[in-house]
């Protein structure tokens, strides 16, 4: 299967990435919607996390808010694993044109790659919710800006929230829509760590008319029928492997 990847990766010119939570789990990023993810949160929180990431959560329960999303969401230490690095590459090889992500960890940044389409925004670009100054992730890491569990704007006193889309909240139809048109035009679309289940992922795969589709993902995806080749193993030993890492 790896020779065969390979040889994708070698012959394609307009490749696209399309990757869910499972990218960076090998980063030390946990998967919320994960068994572990979900009896974590029902354990410590007694809600579901989908609750805790969402809109009415941070309107209501901001402490709860923000204390979860410190811990899952923005971990000190993450770095880029072997799927960032090898995305990157394939990116200053010429290519890879675009990779979209359902991450807010910015770690495909971190890695080098520039053309990244965040569908659900970044933790690392956070706002004040009433002066709209903005702050970079380590503001959040920074004690001092805490203020009773909230993270406070040094300016006006607002509270300063990642600027990413929680449940209950709408995507950036403009990033749809680079989406959209990305994937229009590949000739390879790669799909890793995603089980394709929720929308818009499963989505965003009728738009794709090219030679090849590549599903890598440990389980399987609602998607497994229509692809060239599935892999099920972890994304960052698999295109570390073909990448030479």
């Amino acid at each position: 299967m790896y020779e065969e990847l390979k040889r994708i990766l070698d012959g394609g010119r307009r490749m696209v990435f399309f990757g869910g939570a499972g990218v960076s789990t090998e980063s030390g990023i946990p998967d919320f919607r994960s068994e572990k993810g979900l009896y974590q949160a029902q354990n410590r929180y007694g809600v579901a996390p989908e609750y805790l990431l969402s809109e009415e959560c941070l309107r209501s329960e901001p402490i709860t808010f923000f204390e979860y999303f410190r811990e899952n969401l923005m971990p000190q230490d993450a770095k880029p694993n072997k799927a960032h690095i090898a995305l990157a590459m394939l990116e200053q090889q010429g290519k890879l044109s675009a990779v979209i992500t359902q991450n807010v960890d910015g770690l495909h940044q971190d890695a080098g790659s520039k053309n990244v389409l965040e569908l659900h925004g970044s933790a690392k670009d956070n706002r004040c919710m009433r002066c709209q100054s903005r702050y970079a992730r380590d503001f959040f890491l920074k004690d001092e800006n805490w203020i009773n569990g909230i993270p406070a704007c040094p300016k006006c006193g607002g509270t300063v929230r990642p600027w990413v889309v929680l449940y209950g909240e709408s995507l950036d139809p403009t990033c749809i829509q680079r989406s959209v048109e990305a994937i229009a035009d590949a000739d390879v679309l790669i799909v890793g760590g995603t089980s394709l289940a929720v929308w818009p992922a499963a989505r965003f795969l009728d738009y794709f008319g090219g030679d090849k589709l590549v599903l890598i993902n440990r389980g399987p995806t609602a998607m497994d029928h229509r692809a060239h080749l599935v892999i099920r193993e972890p994304i960052g030993e698999v295109l570390g492997a073909c990448m030479g890492l």
